[in-house]
């Protein structure tokens, strides 16, 4: 079985984004990555993986972590062309 090595780097990618924008609004309200954490019922170090783009939250995380920062889902995954 080949590996298709451009849709493991458009993973990545959305993985990395995510990360980013879900830290770009935990620091908007204010919340330590701890607080975050706690807030939805994760540890620590789940949650700093996610925010660095490491870990693939589940549907369920993103459906916390959107509560928690005050978005829609669909926010989370809205990412600005470079």
């Amino acid at each position: 079985m080949a590996i298709d090595n451009s849709s493991m780097a458009k993973r990545d990618n959305v993985r990395e984004n995510l990360g980013k924008k879900i830290q770009k609004l935990r620091k908007a309200l204010g919340y330590s990555q701890e607080e975050l954490a706690e807030a939805i019922k994760i540890s620590r170090t789940h949650m700093g993986h996610i925010g660095q783009g490491r870990k693939t939250p589940s549907l369920k995380v993103l459906e916390k972590l959107s509560r928690a920062l005050k978005v829609p889902l669909s926010e989370l995954f809205s990412f600005k062309k470079r």
